[in-house]
């Protein structure tokens, strides 16, 4: 990896991982409705023109109706489910829980495309899932009525993120990768926006969290997806996509400098657990023994 790609793909993982502050800052004020529906309808202007700029505006045509479903999955479900947990989980935690997305990715694989998994793919998946009852032990014992659900709620994003990328192997190999981004912010607009004129702050928000969905919107959203394929075009789509290794560094380390967010050891251990865990589970991550080469499942 040259200097340049080196240096877009940690910009990458910084501004992935300030999302979640973003969030933090600007969802008690607006709700998680209205701030993701900003956050989607701002990342499809920046899209669309960019999409515009390359002329590859028609390829939006080629599968609208699968365009709208992986926006609902990418987009505009986990972005409200994140925003709602921020409002009782810290940044730090939710940017680790949100690494799990390719341990989901694999179970879906498993039962829709029937993708065999290796011993120790099964083993990654479950060091993932027991990296994320490490990383949530203290707030589930201490306050489990306010973590569980937030908690869950994380996942279910991961989830839906496993989902949306199995749908878009699926049917849309003929859309452009930047396309497929912009149709996704799209149909999460068509869907966030109307439901958030019922969402409608009471008092104006302030300049802090005004900022922070301004940011989410051009930098997390519409500039992150360039820097994005810009990678996948220089390194490759695996390559590229290993910058959810980094993310939830820099979610802690934003969490940390800006948030003042403590990090305990359970966070340490859990995000240490999950990241080899999916390591494991996706293959980035291999052993060379006997149940890394059979099929168990």
């Amino acid at each position: 990896m040259t200097i340049q790609p080196a240096l877009e793909f940690i910009l990458l993982a910084a501004i992935w991982g300030a999302s979640f502050l973003f969030m933090k800052l600007g969802v008690p004020e607006f709700g998680a409705v209205s701030f993701m529906a900003i956050r989607t309808l701002i990342g499809a202007i920046v899209l669309v023109s960019v999409l515009l700029l390359k002329k590859q505006f028609k390829t939006l045509r080629n599968a609208p109706w699968q365009l709208f479903i992986v926006g609902l999955f990418n987009t505009a479900i986990p972005f409200v489910l994140f925003g709602w947990a921020t409002l009782s989980l810290s940044a730090s935690n939710i940017s680790v829980l949100n690494a799990t997305t390719p341990l989901f990715g694999a179970v879906v694989a498993y039962f829709w495309l029937k993708s065999r998994l290796t011993k120790l793919q099964v083993f990654g998946l479950l060091l993932g899932f027991v990296g994320v009852y490490v990383l949530m032990y203290p707030q589930l014992t201490s306050a489990p009525k306010e973590t569980l659900l937030p908690t869950l709620a994380v996942l279910l994003a991961a989830s839906c993120y496993g989902l949306g990328a199995t749908i878009s192997k699926l049917y849309l190999s003929n859309v452009k990768p930047l396309a497929s981004a912009a149709g996704s912010q799209i149909s999460a607009s068509i869907v966030l926006v109307p439901i958030s004129l019922f969402y409608l702050p009471s008092t104006i928000p302030s300049l802090t969290a005004i900022n922070a969905a301004l940011a989410i919107g051009i930098l997390c959203t519409g500039v992150a997806y360039i820097i994005l394929f810009r990678l996948i075009s220089q390194l490759g789509p695996t390559n590229a996509i290993s910058v959810t290794y980094l993310i939830p560094v820099f979610g802690i380390f934003w969490g940390v400098m800006i948030l003042n967010e403590e990090v305990s050891a359970f966070t340490l251990y859990g995000s240490i657990l999950i990241l080899i865990g999916v390591a494991f589970s996706t293959g980035a991550l291999k052993l060379k023994a006997w149940f890394d080469t059979k099929p168990t499942l």
